[in-house]
């Protein structure tokens, strides 16, 4: 069973998320909040897999409650709930230690699949929506030449392994591409966001990203 809290300060949504969620015999939701530090708290309290986070909410806004909730012992995975997905919160929210997002609007179904998704350790990200973050980001220059530096203290396969995190594959894909195992990707994988000190995949994905080692065919 894949638990989940839903935060957002708006009661109608939590209702609409609850009820979307509820349908899906394998997930549950188990709590839910209207403020970040209400989200904080019922994080710690309910220790769920997933937590879906709204970003502008009062007391405390979703990116601060996102970097209590990372830091936690073995923390859940934390999707953004946005309205649209170029929002530069979205991409800040990332950068905090969120594994994904997803806009409001998303139908049902998707829903259901992308929170499995997330409960799964997987990336809720599209590399163009990576991308289209990126480019309007509006301090992409230092984040560019922070990334460079970071990168530079990876060995060439790790390189290549991060520049798959940063196109969205999953181990199997970039097992595929190198002809590696995928025991030996999962590996080079922990080892990457190790040595970059990231929390999570979608984390190394923008850095490739940032760094430019991703294409942007």
């Amino acid at each position: 069973m894949v638990t989940v809290v839903v935060v957002d300060d708006e009661p109608m949504v939590c209702a609409h998320l609850r009820t979307i969620l509820g349908s899906a015999p394998d997930i549950a939701v188990v709590a839910e909040a209207h403020d970040g530090a209400a989200g904080v708290e019922a994080a710690v309290r309910n220790r769920p897999d997933v937590v879906l986070m709204d970003l502008r909410m009062p007391v405390m806004d979703g990116i601060a409650a996102i970097e209590q909730i990372v830091k936690m012992t073995d923390p859940p995975v934390v999707v953004v709930l946005t309205t649209f997905d170029a929002d530069q919160y979205v991409l800040r929210a990332l950068r905090a230690g969120a594994a994904g997002f997803l806009v409001k609007s998303t139908p049902p179904m998707d829903l259901i699949g992308l929170v499995r998704v997330a409960a799964e350790g997987h990336t809720v990200l599209s590399p163009a929506a990576a991308r289209r973050l990126i480019a309007a980001s509006s301090d992409s220059q230092p984040a560019r030449e922070r990334a460079r530096s970071l990168v530079s203290s990876l060995t060439e396969r790790e390189v290549e392994v991060l520049a798959g995190l940063g196109e969205g594959l999953s181990n199997a894909q970039i097992a595929s591409r190198l002809y590696l195992s995928e025991a030996t990707v999962k590996g080079y994988v922990s080892r990457v966001l190790d040595k970059l000190g990231l929390g999570n995949r979608t984390q190394a994905g923008l850095l490739a990203h940032d760094a430019g080692i991703v294409s942007d065919r």
